[in-house]
């Protein structure tokens, strides 16, 4: 177990290592400069930012005295809002993405799985097409085209709920729909297939044979060996709810984090580009290590060696 552990956690800086390397090819590969606007900026004022941010140094120099910074949780200074650091936005944001995320993960998990079960126990029954009909849609039409009908028809035709900001409980309503209405349907697709795979193994067989309640081997029995793989892909999905959904922030006008990283690549913000994609992918590591630490809960015959 704590072989695996020190294992995980040298992959983990391994990983990052990797994303920050790629991360700052890539940056520095875009055609332009963070100093680059529509209207030109005078050659010695593009000297001397450079001179002022290191941009002149090689290379490599730039990467390992960013990676100096990132020993000391020091994501850089923005290019773009004089004065304003890149931990300042994660500072900002993340909390108003996390707090719209974790609501967004209970809505999701409440719809979701009795959604899944439901199909899966009235398997080839009215309720069963109906949810899949519901998930099929949730899957193939796009967050975006889900926020723009919800905007048009509960703020613009009804007027009911409000189009940006996150003032009161109701200004999280259409942007938790939206941003919830993929994970929904995927969620509940894979509870049900996963449910009725293990509904078929002889265990639960033997325990029809042995009298027990329908109730109690869906709950007792069946549940816990499908949630693996449910709680497998609620890692990622965490990740992605608590750090921000770009598109959804954007369109709600919600100051998190994706708000900022759609800001900073319009503007080839390069540290803020580099300071939250490292973020997020830490973030995303991390829930991945959970999620593996979960199934040991779930399933005691897992066992990491």
């Amino acid at each position: 177990m704590y072989r695996y552990i020190l294992k995980r956690i040298v992959m983990t800086f391994l990983t990052l290592f990797i994303i920050i390397l790629l991360t700052f090819i890539f940056m520095h590969s875009v055609p332009g400069g963070p100093f680059t606007r529509e209207k030109e900026l005078p050659p010695k004022v593009v000297e001397a930012l450079n001179k002022k941010y290191h941009l002149d140094d090689p290379y490599p120099k730039q990467f390992f005295d960013y990676l100096k910074g990132l020993v000391q949780l020091d994501l850089g200074p923005s290019f773009k809002y004089i004065g304003k650091d890149v931990n300042d936005f994660i500072i900002d944001g993340f909390p108003v993405s996390a707090k719209l995320g974790l609501i967004t993960l209970v809505f999701i998990l409440l719809a979701a799985l009795p959604l899944g079960i439901l199909a899966a126990l009235k398997n080839g029954k009215w309720q069963d097409a109906f949810v899949m009909t519901l998930a099929t849609l949730g899957v193939t039409i796009p967050s975006f085209v889900i926020a723009t009908m919800l905007i048009y028809f509960f703020s613009y035709r009804l007027e009911l709920l409000p189009t940006f900001g996150l003032d009161s409980w109701k200004g999280y309503i259409l942007p938790v729909i939206a941003l919830g209405g993929y994970s929904i349907s995927f969620i509940a697709r894979l509870m049900r297939s996963s449910l009725l795979e293990v509904m078929k193994q002889d265990y639960i067989r033997t325990a029809r044979m042995k009298g027990q309640t329908e109730f109690k081997i869906v709950t007792y029995h069946a549940l816990r060996n499908a949630l693996i793989p449910v709680i497998t892909i609620l890692g990622p999905t965490v990740a992605g709810l608590l750090t921000g959904s770009f598109v959804i922030e954007k369109i709600f006008a919600i100051p998190g984090m994706g708000v900022h990283f759609v800001e900073s690549v319009a503007q080839r913000d390069y540290t803020a580009i580099m300071g939250m994609t490292i973020f997020y992918a830490t973030f995303l590591i991390v829930m991945i290590f959970v999620v593996d630490m979960f199934y040991l809960l779930i399933d005691p015959r897992i066992k990491y060696e």
